[in-house]
């Protein structure tokens, strides 16, 4: 029979550790819980890349978070909420048709009446989205103080952010402008951006929020800094409204390319 060997332990004085290590200790173990944290914060946003509509909803509202979180902006609900009081009046015309206690013969004035108002209110409507909101996503307000006095309308005039994703088409534009009526002839201050829809969404539709956030966070950079785009290469959502219903025969405005993205 094979003999089992005893063990021998030799046992050392414990030695204090300094507090400058325990607190390098401290820190390590918090680094790398803050890092697995991250880890599992960060979720990838898959989107069926087919679906235009989903496509460029996605997109709109990853550039309207970037204005409100990123760039510390405060969005201007006016005109949403006189469009929302518009479709309550709407509304209320609908209900005093449905519930109005009158026999049927007497009630046929308040039905039409109530017929008439609402069309009117839900057309009214339809023009105020067509030709007023037109391809812009949101409005912002006038900021307290200007980082760049270069630029010191931002304090006078909100911001409009237009956005646009033509159909069969890959490329995705932002427009950053005032907003604020012009005269005709009136140069508009305003800066653009086009960028393919394939260098935010993979083959399998994973989007990538960080780095569209961060293209919206130079655009906005440049327009803060005063830097606009050549007021002659401005493309008025009239004139694009006109070229998308075929009631103008001028060139079809092409995507603006970056010199970084030539060079590259």
């Amino acid at each position: 029979m094979a003999k089992k060997k005893k063990s021998t332990t030799v046992t050392a004085d414990a030695v204090p550790a300094s507090e400058s290590e325990v607190k390098k200790a401290q820190e390590a173990d918090e680094d790398e819980e803050g890092s697995e944290d991250d880890a599992s914060e960060i979720e990838l946003l898959q989107v069926d890349v087919g679906d235009v509509v989903k496509l460029k909803q996605i997109l709109d509202e990853t550039v309207a978070g970037t204005f409100l979180d990123k760039c510390s902006l405060v969005e201007d609900h006016t005109v949403d909420n006189i469009k929302l009081s518009i479709m309550a009046l709407a509304c209320t015309f609908a209900m005093v048709a449905q519930f109005a206690p009158l026999p049927f013969p007497d009630s046929r004035p308040v039905l039409g009446g109530c017929c008439a108002a609402y069309f009117v209110l839900s057309g009214f409507l339809q023009l105020v989205t067509t030709f007023w909101d037109k391809d812009c996503i949101m409005v912002t307000k006038a900021v307290e103080k200007a980082k760049n006095q270069k630029n010191s309308d931002m304090e006078k005039y909100g911001l409009r952010i237009r956005t646009s994703l033509p159909r069969f088409s890959e490329f995705y534009t932002v427009i950053i402008e005032f907003q604020k009526k012009y005269g005709d002839g009136e140069n508009r201050p305003y800066v653009k951006e086009t960028w393919s829809v394939g260098q935010f969404f993979d083959v399998e539709g994973m989007f990538d929020e960080y780095g569209l956030e961060n293209e919206i966070e130079e655009l906005y950079e440049r327009f803060e800094a005063g830097k606009f785009d050549n007021p002659k290469d401005y493309i008025d959502d009239k004139i694009s409204l006109m070229l998308l219903l075929g009631l103008s025969n001028g060139p079809v405005p092409t995507p603006a390319v970056s010199k970084e993205k030539k060079e590259q």
